[in-house]
């Protein structure tokens, strides 16, 4: 069900009104306030529409704003505040989390050698009630096989890439998929699951677990010491959050209809993460098998497992509740209420798939009593990308800014990223 933004929960017509509380951010990713008001925002150093290249961090007290880093590897997709420092999430090559004062200086590096380089990166922070660290690392593929969609891709443009590692044993099967060759005009290649662009592995080859990996959630303490996995199979977990009972909530983005390995019509999820679990990927959309009939690509046949091992691994997760194919559910906070506020940042068509209606843009109101969802339309937000509730009662969303893929072309504009508030 969806609800336009000026319709209001008690019947007031301004209740889900949006004031702008901080603007002229580049493509920014991350919003988290300390125990004094203060509000921080992390701007991801995309070099989009000239925006200039490197991550930055910011301070926005009353009406002063302070810088307190830059040049941070691009993309930036984490701040967190937690007992008197900022963490920030680096989804560089290598990846890594650092550690940097409210009041800037040089920031610490906590955890280094993340894995980086491909689709998707490390990213944001959320402590939990163990006192761990935990954080989230997205797959380096869509489905596990690198393709020349890696040339399409804004953010990336690279081939060939990093490849996925496992975060538990897995054994292949002999699957390949032909595509031109970049590199040699006329020429033919053939690329299998987690193999270098170009190469297969034979069937029967097992790959070993190993940490740390990618399309998963990690922990480790504070200090960057004792790092573990938590769960594999999360696609891309962009989203964390820890309930007051201490359950942990990820949204996972699903596949994409792109590629080597399509999927189409895969929706974005809401999950509880827990310890020891898989949550399907590559194999699995939330717990159904790719190759039933609703994944069936635009253009292109039904995907086949790729891992042969199915039978050692836990049975794949089902999710708490979906979000509509390509609304890429990001971050997420508590409502006062117990209910859970998601962002939508929306479609990146035709970047992810090769057409479909407008989705996301927009804001998901929770309800965990039996895990439903109503979505809210924020007209004037263009990029709904993180949620926090301030302490000053009022809801406050980070807007990505103006960032509209097309067909070999990107329209976006630097300085259009932002922060809106209302009171709840």
């Amino acid at each position: 069900m969806a609800i336009d933004a000026t319709e209001s929960r008690t019947g007031r017509p301004d209740a889900f009104l949006f004031e702008r509380f901080a603007d002229d951010f580049h493509f920014p990713t991350s919003l988290t306030f300390d125990e004094h008001g203060r509000c921080y925002v992390a701007e991801s150093g995309l070099p989009f529409a000239g925006a200039p290249p490197g991550g930055r961090i910011w301070r926005i007290d009353g009406h002063n704003r302070a810088l307190l880093a830059d040049g941070l590897r691009p993309p930036v997709n984490g701040l967190t505040y937690h007992r008197g420092a900022l963490f920030i999430s680096e989804g560089g090559h290598p990846g890594r989390i650092l550690r940097l004062g409210p009041d800037g200086g040089k920031p610490e590096t906590v955890v280094d050698g993340l894995p980086g380089g491909g689709n998707y990166q490390t990213n944001m922070v959320a402590f939990g009630p163990d006192g761990k660290m935990y954080f989230s690392q997205g797959a380096l593929t869509n489905t596990g096989i690198v393709g020349l969609d890696a040339l399409d891709l804004g953010w990336l443009k690279k081939l060939p890439h990093e490849l996925d590692i496992p975060g538990l044993d897995i054994e292949l099967r002999h699957v390949t998929v032909e595509t031109d060759d970049p590199f040699t005009k006329g020429a033919r290649l053939s690329t299998g699951p987690f193999a270098p662009f170009g190469t297969a592995h034979a069937a029967g080859t097992r790959i070993a677990a190993r940490s740390p990996c990618t399309s998963a959630v990690m922990r480790c303490d504070p200090d960057g010491t004792g790092l573990e996995l938590v769960a594999w199979g999360l696609r891309n977990a962009f989203g964390l959050l820890f309930l007051p009972d201490g359950r942990l909530l990820a949204t996972d983005q699903g596949a994409d209809d792109r590629g080597s390995r399509p999927v189409g019509q895969a929706p974005e999820f809401l999950y509880q993460v827990r310890k020891g679990a898989w949550y399907g990927w590559p194999d699995f959309i939330g717990g159904i098998p790719i190759s039933d009939p609703r994944f069936a690509p635009q253009n292109g046949e039904l995907q086949q497992f790729i891992l042969a091992n199915h039978h050692e691994m836990p049975p794949p997760e089902p999710p708490l509740l979906s979000f509509e194919p390509h609304a890429a559910a990001v971050k997420m906070d508590l409502v006062p209420d117990g209910r859970i506020v998601v962002a939508l940042f929306g479609d990146e068509i035709p970047m992810t798939a090769p057409s479909g209606p407008r989705a996301g843009r927009a804001l998901a109101i929770v309800d965990p009593d039996g895990w439903s969802a109503v979505t809210v339309s924020v007209p004037q937000i263009r990029r709904p990308i993180d949620v926090r509730f301030g302490p000053d009662d009022h809801l406050y969303v980070l807007d990505f800014g103006h960032f509209e893929p097309g067909k070999g072309s990107l329209d976006a504009a630097a300085g259009s990223g932002g922060v809106w508030r209302m009171p709840w």
